[in-house]
């Protein structure tokens, strides 16, 4: 027997550390190469931690909330093998990398794996003989799947009759979508059962309970996971409903840039008349060369990257009583998830990017933003953020700097309103596209001076644009 250290990975160059936020399994559980094993949080983005071996779980040397740096053994996993054991971590076993279909089929098709199915098979077969359950027979059909599946569920799979077809019914909780131990437990345990009961031809299955009954009782000297518990209670007319965490993280960071930051507000009216008859003259071009959108928001980050060039003091933060000028300009686009929570991925260099590059790049942050694919690296090291309130219909809003940078802004919706137009031949109405700039900032290091020459600049920068432009 030999121990493999599993460490926490490296997530990108400026991710140092992250939370320790769930235990997927406990001291003695059987681990599955690539199976989940813990998850993790940075910030705003969760990611699950699998393992780079299969093994039994033998040391957990974290508990859930603590922060675990990169490169740090966060569990020990004992493997077969030859190798004297390694606790110090001079020495570890061989892991070659390959991709995880590959491996996946191999681990099915070797002879340990068999023998492990065969252990499995027999400990469920004792449990429902005690519990009086008949046997379900296998050899469901296991046809091929795009989707990937663990061996560890394939088994499960297996040992309930349940065919490729049904197994990608499931939802899965994991990675990318990917059905977990407790995902398929889950199914067999509450919705298949259900099926089975109106159908008497099919018999009980209780695979979750006849695992439980075998497991021999084991010790661990850490804080047990945490069982999940109702999100959701009633107390009268009122429910009462917990935070997620991801709301929790918010909730803390807000009010802590509250108190820490002295917020004062900018706000200056925009005339995007020529922007948007420019936009809608070439937008569908642009998608056709392209094969992207083209938004007001690239145009817009456009703006604000060159205003931070012109006021690089704007382009800070603060480290108690020191300034930090940031050299790279890299912009946070705060964006709605689904649930409802915020996200606030990061253009880097965003000074360095032509419009094209802007809007590809935009677009992309958009998209895995709400699909939840962001990388921590993607959500790290903004210099400034913006924040688009007139996606919701409001005029302009007053938002919160995102520590520690000391400059925010909000854009407003854009709106037709009748607007007096000045010309050499008098002054008259006409109808134009105006919307509002709300630039919040902090009055530690930024004075009014400042913070209003700044939103100004991204102003006259809009107002003045290049009708004739080429893209």
């Amino acid at each position: 027997m030999s121990k493999f250290e599993l460490k926490l990975p490296r997530m990108g160059e400026s991710v140092a550390e992250a939370t320790l936020t769930t235990w997927l399994k406990e001291v003695g559980d059987f681990v599955e190469l690539d199976e989940p094993v813990f998850e993790i949080a940075t910030d705003k983005v969760d990611s699950e931690v699998p393992s780079e071996v299969e093994g039994i779980l033998v040391e957990r040397r974290f508990n859930v909330d603590d922060i675990v740096k990169v490169g740090e053994v966060v569990a020990v996993i004992e493997v077969d093998g030859n190798d004297e054991d390694t606790d110090e971590g001079n020495t570890k076993p061989h892991v070659s990398i390959e991709p995880p279909e590959e491996a996946a089929a191999r681990m099915a098709n070797s002879p340990e794996m068999g023998k492990r199915t065969a252990e499995v098979e027999e400990t469920v077969k004792m449990a429902r003989e005690t519990a009086g359950a008949p046997e379900h027979h296998l050899g469901a059909s296991q046809q091929s799947s795009e989707r990937f599946y663990s061996p560890l569920v394939k088994n499960i799979a297996q040992q309930e009759g349940i065919s490729t077809a049904e197994l990608d019914t499931i939802p899965g909780t994991g990675k990318e979508g990917r059905v977990t131990k407790n995902d398929i437990l889950a199914y067999v345990g509450n919705g298949r059962a259900d099926a089975m009961d109106s159908d008497p031809s099919k018999p009980e299955t209780d695979l979750a309970k006849a695992q439980e009954a075998s497991r021999p009782e084991k010790t661990d000297t850490t804080t047990a996971v945490e069982q999940p518990v109702s999100t959701v209670s009633s107390s009268g007319q009122h429910e009462v409903i917990e935070m997620t965490r991801m709301g929790k993280m918010i909730a803390k960071h807000m009010t802590e840039s509250v108190s820490t930051s002295a917020h004062v507000q900018s706000f200056i009216e925009v005339d995007v008349t020529p922007i948007v008859h420019w936009r809608n003259k070439i937008k569908k071009t642009f998608e056709e060369r392209e094969g992207e959108k083209l938004t007001f928001t690239p145009i817009f980050m456009e703006a604000v990257a060159k205003a931070l060039k012109k006021y690089p003091m704007m382009n800070i933060s603060v480290a108690g009583d020191t300034i930090i000028k940031k050299r790279n300009i890299n912009i946070g686009m705060a964006a709605a998830l689904p649930d409802g929570n915020l996200i606030v991925p990061v253009i880097k260099n965003a000074d360095q990017l032509n419009l094209v590059g802007m809007a590809k790049v935009v677009n992309d942050l958009a998209s895995r933003a709400r699909e939840n694919r962001l990388k921590p690296d993607e959500v790290q090291d903004g210099t400034y953020t913006v924040t688009n309130v007139g996606a919701f219909g409001s005029v302009f809003g007053t938002p919160i700097i995102n520590q520690p940078q000391v400059g925010i802004m909000a854009l407003g919706a854009i709106r037709k309103l009748p607007a007096v137009i000045e010309t050499e031949a008098g002054d008259f109405i006409g109808i134009r596209h105006k919307m509002f700039l709300s630039h919040s900032y902090d009055h530690r290091v930024v004075n009014g001076a400042l913070g209003s020459k700044f939103v100004k600049a991204v102003a006259d920068y809009l107002e003045n644009w290049d009708v004739k432009r080429e893209v």
